[in-house]
């Protein structure tokens, strides 16, 4: 038999992404309107394990829909890896009566809750809350589609001066093992081209696409760069083997870096936040356990926690001949 849940807790774990905040507000006002506590666990798994939490209601979740970030702060806990940690972890938890946990996060914070759950049998569920969109059982994650939207921003403002000055830019975005950032902003923002960690381009190919962009009467070219594709070791050696090869282009480097996880969330993460929020509440009151709520075919879907941390996610393969068929 299930146990009755009665007082839920939330956190936030690992690399914070815009639509966490709108998450938590759908966690505490969903477990509001079943009568139910919610609870605040902040600064992640460390939190738990010190016992850091604060009861949370509707009103404390007031305004934060719009805001990035997340109010309840996120930590990476080494601590909680350890058997001891965990045990402190379930310590408090079973002294503040709390039932239940949903963690936000991405594979690094599903890996923690799943362990937790095996040892200690406590419900858990999953959120999906990381701007690389590269977890197994859903086609967004939170913060993925704002994330996109401020990558173009920032390349439709570099190619302004890239086309000012007969540029060619090479601009580096977040993906260390998956391109989806670069992939759709490269095609967002007409990038001539896209490289990512699943496909070797080859530094050859890549000179002779720019040498064709050339002799075609582009006076400027902007690059669109996974900060994990092989190519090069990193994006400056990059720049320094295509100006040898390429001495016509005047190079520069942008790397976007940390601005990407920033800003206030789109329209579409508000909602998704909201949606994945009420599913998983919800889910942890039908007695489910150990699952990610995500999103497939527009429809909220549970995927076990295992299969959300071991799963590959895939690069779409007609968006790769998208890119090449418009970047002639």
């Amino acid at each position: 038999m299930p146990k009755t849940i009665k007082k839920v807790a939330v956190l936030t774990s690992g690399g914070d992404s815009p639509g966490m905040n709108a998450a938590i507000r759908s966690v505490v006002r969903t477990c509001a309107y079943h009568n139910i506590q919610c609870v605040g666990i902040y600064r992640g798994y460390q939190g738990m394990i010190e016992g850091d939490f604060k009861e949370m209601g509707p009103r404390s979740v007031h305004n934060i829909i719009n805001k990035g970030g997340t109010i309840l702060k996120s930590a990476r806990s080494k601590e909680f890896m350890t058997v001891e940690g965990r045990k402190k972890a379930h310590e408090e938890l079973v002294k503040a009566e709390i039932d239940a946990f949903v963690v936000i996060g991405g594979d690094g914070s599903f890996t923690g809750a799943e362990i937790f759950n095996n040892e200690y049998n406590f419900p858990v569920m999953g959120i999906p809350g990381t701007i690389d969109n590269d977890i197994f059982g859903t086609s967004h994650t939170l913060g993925y589609d704002t994330a996109l939207n401020t990558v173009i921003e920032c390349i439709d403002k570099i190619r302004d001066t890239a086309s000012s000055h007969n540029r060619l830019f090479f601009v580096e975005v977040m993906g260390r093992d998956a391109g989806h950032i670069a992939l759709n902003a490269g095609i967002g923002a007409g990038a001539e081209e896209i490289l990512i960690p699943e496909e070797d381009l080859g530094l050859e190919r890549l000179v002779e696409s720019l040498r064709k962009s050339k002799a075609a009467g582009k006076s400027s070219s902007i690059v669109v760069i996974a900060e994990g594709d092989k190519i090069g070791k990193n994006v400056f050696e990059l720049k320094d083997y295509v100006e040898a090869n390429l001495p016509e282009y005047e190079v520069r480097v942008s790397v976007l870096g940390h601005m990407q996880r920033g800003g206030s969330p789109s329209c579409y993460d508000r909602v998704l936040a909201s949606r994945l929020g009420v599913r998983a509440v919800e889910s942890l009151l039908e007695g489910k356990s150990n699952y990610m709520v995500g999103i497939l075919n527009d429809k909220i879907e549970l995927t076990p926690l295992e299969q959300a941390i071991k799963g590959h996610t895939e690069i779409d393969r007609d968006l790769l001949r998208v890119s090449d068929i418009m970047s002639i």
